[in-house]
């Protein structure tokens, strides 16, 4: 308490310089300078304090959060004329973009202009974003590709048999396709079915963003889609966009003279100087706690190139924010493909007994299936944004039988065993009759507990979800027409709903971290950043979210997996 009156007595004394850098903080007509390059994400982590922070020097990620309130600070400045966003490159999964894209077209329909400037060119989701503002410019001899969206499988049973491997896969659901790669030569026609679907929302949502730019002719729209890509100089003359000029040429295209010094300010200087500040409460105020399950799901993490959704640190998480008296609600930030049937049916447990005590809203974002879907089973109310990939409701497991590729190598295997199933698990020999009959039972199960948890939690028949699960993926969009989601909407509007059933007004989002002293070290953690980082660079990304799951599952683990084609989630496969 005796720090907050400190702070409230200094921030009275220094409140008319405050104030007179908020009401100047621009010149008049000038635009803010936002630059867009490098990955997006909802929200970001609290930043570390003290030496902590020097000791990290890795940037954050820009946020959905950050970007609305700069943008809320843009529409009530007379002085400000509008944002001008320089995109470089973008890394963001599509209900991200879909956010962050509500934002910009919140400030263009605010009457403030949105100038976004590609310099080099556009692809999708370059378009798809940059559709909301104003005007587009592009750099010169730029391509401007919006050519919407595919998915390609790669099937490996003719390789796997070529080199003495034979998959035994049991799976759960008409439209569980993880382990179709493993026993087929081409795409089921349940999978070819759903990801058309899933394909189509994506290609749907394109088109109407790409229509704002024709006066809403849908027609138009999606001949841009498909006659694509085009030359910049093409699509000016299209309307696909409003004109192509260098960089030191926006300035006059914006009609904005003299020189672009004195008529821009980068955007981390604006929230600075427009930011309000309150003063601090005397008092701890009730917060909304966000716990996030990010990353493959898993009982423990025994290596990691990326994030991982690891069971022990989000229990602890949800049991933390259970026992704080200053959180009156949750919302469970899930951006998860799924992963270990253990780990979720433990989260999930935890889940319910959080939601006994205060509010829970599960909030979906970019991919929420499988295991994700799971642990959001147990929510209050789950928000999606329509083109999250959620559902497949369903399990799969695979065992490996590598006798014949041993044998090609010259190497042979004898056993000795006490126990008529001690060597179940054993990569040299296929299962039995009775041994697959048991593995068969055990996976028919978990699927009846999977449907069962999601009746329960969705309050509907158990037959009412069987029909929907099947392994089968849905958008935001078709889950909402089946009951699966709530409401579609962003983050914020999951936070709302958090605050409007804790009864207590608007309530500011706090993350609730894990628990200190869990995870890698620093510096492992920079190694297997930087790891990742250069299989990206590659093209390998996928293969290393697929190691990433396979390596910290036990091999007795089933798996309850969705996984994107590719982390930026511009296609989907579904790959185990």
């Amino acid at each position: 308490m005796l720090r907050s009156v400190l702070t409230n007595l200094f921030l009275l004394l220094v409140m008319p310089l405050r104030w007179l850098r908020r009401a100047f903080a621009i010149p008049k007509g000038g635009y803010v300078l936002l630059d867009l390059d490098g990955p997006v994400v909802d929200t970001v982590p609290t930043r570390p304090r003290g030496l902590a922070r020097i000791l990290r020097r890795v940037r954050p990620p820009l946020s959905v959060a950050r970007v609305r309130e700069l943008c809320e600070l843009i529409a009530g400045d007379d002085r400000a004329a509008g944002l001008f966003v320089r995109l470089d490159g973008l890394a963001a999964g599509p209900s991200v973009l879909a956010s962050l894209r509500k934002v910009f077209a919140t400030l263009r329909d605010a009457g403030k202009e949105v100038v976004f400037y590609l310099p080099m060119g556009a692809d999708n989701d370059t378009m798809f974003l940059a559709s909301a503002g104003r005007r587009v410019v592009v750099g010169p001899e730029t391509l401007v590709a919006p050519i919407g969206y595919a998915a390609t499988g790669r099937y490996l049973r003719r390789a796997l048999a070529e080199i003495g491997v034979e998959p035994e896969v049991f799976a759960r659901g008409t439209y569980k396709a993880a382990a179709e790669p493993l026993v087929r030569d081409a795409m089921s026609e349940a999978q070819r079915e759903q990801l058309g679907e899933v394909l189509g929302a994506r290609h749907d949502a394109l088109v109407r963003a790409l229509a704002e730019r024709c006066g809403g002719d849908m027609t138009v729209a999606s001949r841009w889609v498909d006659e694509a890509p085009y030359r910049a100089s093409r699509a000016e003359e299209l309307g696909l966009v409003d004109a192509v000029a260098y960089e030191d040429e926006v300035t006059r295209l914006l009609g904005k003279e003299p020189a672009p010094t004195a008529r821009w300010m980068p955007a981390g200087r604006y929230i600075a100087a427009r930011r309000a500040s309150g003063f601090r409460p005397l008092l701890p105020r009730p917060v909304v706690g966000l716990v996030e399950v990010h990353g493959p799901i898993v009982s423990r993490s025994r290596f990691s190139l990326g994030k991982l959704a690891v069971e022990d640190r989000v229990v602890r998480a949800l049991r933390a924010a259970r026992s704080n008296r200053r959180i009156a609600a949750v919302v469970l930030h899930i951006d998860s493909p799924g992963g270990s049937a253990v780990a979720s049916d433990r989260i999930h447990h935890e889940v319910e007994l959080l939601a006994k005590e205060k509010p829970v809203i599960a909030y979906l974002s970019n991919v929420a299936a499988s295991g994700g879907y799971y642990v959001a089973a147990a929510a209050r109310v789950i928000v999606a944004e329509p083109q999250v990939i959620t559902g497949s409701i369903g399990v799969v497991s695979a065992h490996f039988v590598l006798r014949g590729l041993l044998e090609k190598v010259g190497v042979s295997t004898d056993v000795v065993k006490r126990g008529a199933r001690a060597d179940l698990f054993s990569p040299v020999r296929p299962l039995d009759a009775s041994e697959r009959a048991v593995l068969e039972s055990e996976v028919d199960a978990f699927y009846r507990t999977f449907v069962g948890v999601v009746a329960r939690g969705r309050g509907r028949a158990f037959e009412d979800i069987d029909k929907l699960a099947q392994g089968r993926i849905y958008s935001g969009t078709e889950a909402r027409a089946r009951g699966l989601v709530d409401e579609l909407g962003g983050l914020s509007d999951a936070v709302a709903r958090a605050s409007d059933f804790a009864g207590l007004g608007p309530l500011e989002l706090r993350l609730v971290p894990p628990p200190r002293g869990e995870g890698l070290p620093p510096s492992a953690a920079r190694v297997a950043r930087a790891a990742l980082s250069a299989l990206g660079a590659l093209g390998l990304s996928p293969v290393a979210e697929r190691a990433l799951l396979g390596l910290n599952l036990a091999a007795s683990e089933r798996v309850l997996v969705y996984e994107p084609w590719g982390s930026d989630g511009r296609t989907w496969q579904d790959l185990t």
